[in-house]
């Protein structure tokens, strides 16, 4: 279910949306892949909000 829809979303917007010149910056750029899929991508099954608006005491910092 939720976890084999992750790693299929993880594949086509992080691993292969675009071309990489090494695993080391296809690595790099995973934590800022992270931040903008919790606190900025719209997820349907959250009536279009990112996972991060449903953890309640979230500090400021990662708006």
């Amino acid at each position: 279910g939720k976890v084999e829809r992750f790693h299929r979303t993880l594949t086509d917007e992080w691993a292969y949306a675009r071309p990489y010149r090494s695993e080391h910056e296809r690595r790099a750029a995973l934590p800022a892949w992270l931040h903008w899929y919790n606190h900025h991508r719209g997820h349907t099954a959250l009536g279009g909000n990112p996972p991060a608006t449903r953890v309640p005491n979230l500090t400021g910092q990662y708006s």
